[in-house]
């Protein structure tokens, strides 16, 4: 008899217990179908309080300006930029899971995959609202879109980092939204299939787009995610080279360096899977979806996690190597007077970075603790802090000590609503968030059962009895 299998045994399988097809959809569906628990309600009031803050937080800046913010002469850029930046970092987890890893055929990236890609777009949403309302006067957006005008031969400035972010973020959000739903597509047709009342039947029915499961819509499907996965992987790279370039192409010390693109791209993905890990955890356990998100795709998330904040850690002291190697005064102040000098006025962030993206990490190299979800969840909250003091020291650090010391600033602190706009980037994250886990399924149903047979524990348990029947069966005849 053929011994010859497509999963090795000693695999871990991507879906625990011994699952058919029913039980998959009834796992999946049962969310969407059940009421929302007190927890959920309690989560979704908080969020959307917060969004009120940050709705209010805009007014203020839209009716009296930016000088509601706490900028000075020297810092132009505060939180406004630091959270523009580490909320796109935080979008990147999910283009790489999305289109990289499925170019690359990994099995595991289907636990945790539509999850990633929502937040993909969620935190894209936050970051794009930066840049606008930091223009203060925002209805004069379009002077930012370059087409044809009566105002004469008034043409955005190409030349300028802050227009390639447009059109970075804008292609980005484009291609992850497409990427997103089309992976959902079958999953809202079961839904729609399995609807009880006329109005989820009709709702999921135009959400579906009338798909059917024939195979001409799965081929065209598989088609469409191949080219779509094609179109994102070098996004997954230029986004945040992008964005980089709003620093690496000034003459500012501290911000003018050649290694921006590489650093830049490893920290979001860092960010990134960080956040898929905070967000899984909590979805794993308020929706009893342990068969699903198993050990195996957080001890996988782990290993990208201390993978990138090694990364990370090498750019900063290359950084360090740099400005001591290069003898340029300037670049050595900025960087061992206003950054590494823990008793300089920043010097607390810059201290708080290199403990919580360099050091902390390194506890993933056991695979005890990454394969602990209290440490994990801890871990990935503790990354994102770091990650946000990364980006607010190279904005400030640079830029609050001048070439002059007649026009050094005070010491930059965020005013009550530089914060309340924050804090309503979380509440339209969450809020978003939690309607999306209530009202479509976090995990792709299609994709699950594609490799339950596979990879499924009920599958690998049939499989070593199998061989080892047949292996006794060999060495009997071979005996004989």
């Amino acid at each position: 008899m053929s011994l010859l299998r497509y999963e090795s045994q000693q695999r871990e399988p991507l879906v625990t217990g011994d699952k058919n097809y029913h039980q998959v959809t009834e796992d999946i569906c049962r969310p969407i179908e059940a009421k929302p628990s007190k927890l959920w309600y309690i989560g979704f009031y908080i969020s959307v309080a917060l969004l009120c803050l940050g709705i209010y937080s805009i007014y203020r800046d839209v009716t009296y300006g930016i000088g509601q913010w706490n900028l000075n002469r020297t810092v132009g850029w505060g939180w406004d930029i630091t959270n523009f930046v580490w909320w796109v970092g935080i979008g990147h987890a999910g283009t790489l899971i999305s289109a990289i890893l499925l170019l690359f055929r990994q099995g595991w990236r289907t636990g945790v995959n539509r999850a990633a890609e929502a937040m993909t777009i969620f935190a894209v949403m936050c970051a794009g609202q930066f840049p606008i309302w930091h223009m203060g006067r925002v209805w004069l957006c379009f002077f930012i879109f370059p087409y044809p005008n009566t105002r004469g031969p008034v043409w955005v400035n190409f030349n300028s980092p802050l227009l390639w972010d447009v059109f970075a973020i804008s292609t980005y959000f484009t291609v992850s939204l497409l990427f997103w739903y089309t992976g959902l597509l079958p999953d809202l047709a079961m839904v729609r299939d399995r609807a009880k009342t006329k109005l989820r039947k009709m709702l999921y029915g135009i959400a579906s787009f009338g798909w059917s499961g024939s195979t001409k819509h799965w081929q065209r499907h598989e088609s469409l995610s191949l080219v779509l996965a094609g179109l994102a992987t070098p996004l997954v790279l230029s986004v945040h080279t992008i964005v980089s370039f709003d620093f690496a192409t000034s003459v500012v010390p501290g911000w003018h360096t050649t290694i921006f693109p590489p650093y830049f791209v490893a920290g979001a993905i860092f960010s990134g899977f960080a956040m898929v890990q905070t967000l899984l955890i909590v979805v794993r356990k308020v929706f009893a979806m342990e068969d699903y998100i198993t050990m195996g795709h957080i001890e996988a998330m782990n290993k990208v996690i201390v993978l990138t904040g090694s990364i990370v850690g090498c750019a900063y002291l290359t950084e360090l190597f740099m400005a001591f190697y290069s003898q340029n005064k300037y670049e050595g102040y900025a960087f061992f007077y206003s950054r590494a000098n823990l008793f300089s006025p920043y010097g607390w962030a810059y201290y708080g970075m290199m403990s919580c993206n360099v050091l902390s990490p390194q506890i993933f190299w056991f695979r005890k603790m990454r394969r602990n979800i209290t440490v994990t969840f801890f871990m990935s909250i503790i990354v994102n802090v770091g990650m946000w003091f990364e980006r607010f020291v190279i904005i400030v650090t640079s830029v609050y000590r001048d070439y002059l010391p007649s026009s050094w600033s005070t010491y930059y602190s965020p005013t009550p609503w530089e914060i309340g706009f924050y804090a309503g980037t979380f509440g339209l994250f969450f809020t978003c968030f939690f309607l999306f886990a209530k009202y479509f399924p976090v995990i792709a149903t299609a994709e699950i059962k594609h490799v339950l047979k596979q990879t499924g524990d009920g599958y690998k348990d049939k499989m070593g009895n199998i061989e080892a029947e047949g292996v006794e069966e060999f060495a009997h005849e071979y005996a004989h």
